[in-house]
């Protein structure tokens, strides 16, 4: 089962004593390889959250012509003036830990085929439902992407990076494209599965890389993974409990992991946000779209989208609605029971655009994708949990929590705490400086040289 709360430090730290303490800029030293990495994974994130491409997607799922062979691949090999952090080296592992089992895309959900879903290069399906929600010069910037989709999105991002190398002894970091979402995640809801089928994926990868040249030479600490999935899924303490094993796996200790979720103990872990519906092809896309969200008419003070988890006692989202919907006029319902707010609504974005906030409770974890679908539509986040985000996504969200969101202490709302009143003594004015302070953020990305120089060619 999934943790209620975040288990206690590993007892097991990092071998290198420079590097054991919390992941943060802050406490960085200058060992080397971490430290490429540190920055390698900023200015990626910054590209993915920003959601930027400007390569050719294709329209089917990803099968092995993305991913050939090493010696049929072409990589640009900047200089040190185009890579100021070094290369990263991108491993070719045996298709049955990544192309194969796009390939059986059918395969992967016990209830349906999911090839629609990682169709794109994990993008998904065009979101043509979008059309008259959003400008009509950004229709084709939206996709029904999906929470899990990550793996494939970095694998292809990783493959046409300006500073991929083909030379593995001149990389300053090496990229394990495995895909370890996808592969526990057709185990997690059936029992026709032992934990060793679950585990299959990543025992084989460990094996396969740990036989590599490059591993040995630092036993893993250059070496970094996306796994698409929340860290719990990854940890599982017992055969008959949740997920697989793969990071408590002893070979995985070193290996850097970009994760949906992070698990706050883990130096290891680093939280990555969840991938999003919009992908803009050049800056002017983005500049049109946050001239949209900064324009926009805004008729409801806050939104909640989601649905009551029935089997819970006092249940929080349950709350959450409960005061939505006395709120008349105020807020704005997006009632997600059954599949009804799956891949194909504009009612969640909808939403989000008309609205000055959005609740976000913690989802089926502490974590949930629609913090990013409501920051990007311009609405300000308002959280009950402080894992929800801020000692989540420390790298990519402002600094000052309380200049782009709001904090409601859950323990309040369940004592009778009015949302509405608390949202309600905030000025426009103050408002308008949260939601800049979101656009900030997005705009440096855009404005920084290295944008596109350490984008994709």
């Amino acid at each position: 089962m999934l943790p209620l709360f975040d288990t206690p430090p590993s007892p097991h730290k990092p071998q290198n004593p420079e590097l054991d303490r919390k992941s943060s800029f802050g406490s960085l030293k200058p060992y080397l390889p971490r430290t490429w990495l540190i920055f390698f994974v900023l200015f990626l994130q910054i590209i993915l959250l920003l959601i930027a491409r400007n390569y050719h997607i294709s329209t089917a799922v990803i099968i092995p012509q993305h991913l050939p062979e090493v010696a049929a691949i072409t990589a640009v090999d900047g200089g040190d003036t185009e890579c100021p952090y070094g290369k990263v080296f991108v491993y070719n592992l045996p298709h049955f830990l990544n192309t194969e089992l796009l390939e059986n895309c059918h395969e992967l959900n016990p209830w349906g085929s999911r090839c629609d879903t990682y169709s794109n290069d994990g993008l998904g399906r065009p979101a043509t439902k979008l059309a008259g929600v959003i400008p009509e010069s950004l229709t084709g910037a939206w996709y029904w992407t999906d929470q899990f989709a990550s793996e494939i999105i970095y694998h292809n991002r990783m493959l046409n990076y300006r500073c991929r190398t083909l030379d593995p002894e001149s990389a300053t970091a090496y990229y394990i494209p495995l895909y370890a979402g996808l592969a526990v995640g057709k185990y997690l809801w059936t029992n026709n599965y032992t934990a060793e089928d679950r585990d299959l994926h990543c025992h084989t990868m460990l094996k396969w890389v740990h036989d590599q040249p490059y591993w040995k030479k630092s036993n893993g600490w250059d070496h970094f993974i996306t796994m698409g999935r929340i860290t719990w899924d990854f940890r599982r303490s017992k055969d008959d409990d949740w997920g697989s094993r793969c990071i408590y796996l002893p070979g995985m200790r070193n290996i850097t992991r970009l994760l949906i979720e992070r698990n706050s103990w883990d130096y290891f872990d680093v939280g990555v946000p969840y991938p999003t519906g919009f992908h803009p092809t050049s800056p002017s896309d983005v500049e049109t779209w946050q001239e949209f969200v900064r324009t926009r008419t805004r008729t409801t003070l806050f939104c909640f989208a989601g649905a009551t988890r029935g089997l819970i006692k006092n249940d929080f989202r349950g709350l959450l609605l409960n005061q939505c919907y006395n709120s008349s006029g105020s807020c704005r319902v997006v009632d997600c029971g059954g599949s009804k707010c799956s891949n194909g609504t504009s009612l969640i974005l909808e939403s989000f655009l008309g609205s000055d906030f959005c609740l976000q409770p913690r989802g089926d974890s502490f974590t949930r994708r629609s913090i990013f679908d409501c920051m990007i539509a311009g609405s300000i986040p308002v959280f009950f949990w402080n894992r929800t985000a801020y000692s989540q996504y420390e790298w990519f969200l402002p600094g000052q929590p309380e200049s782009y969101s709001v904090y409601i202490d859950k323990n309040d709302v369940l004592n009778g705490k009015s949302i509405k009143g608390v949202l309600e003594s905030f000025g426009q004015d103050e408002v308008r400086r949260m939601r800049e302070k979101n656009q900030r953020s997005r705009e440096r990305g855009i404005q920084m040289n290295l944008f596109w120089e350490l984008g994709l060619s």
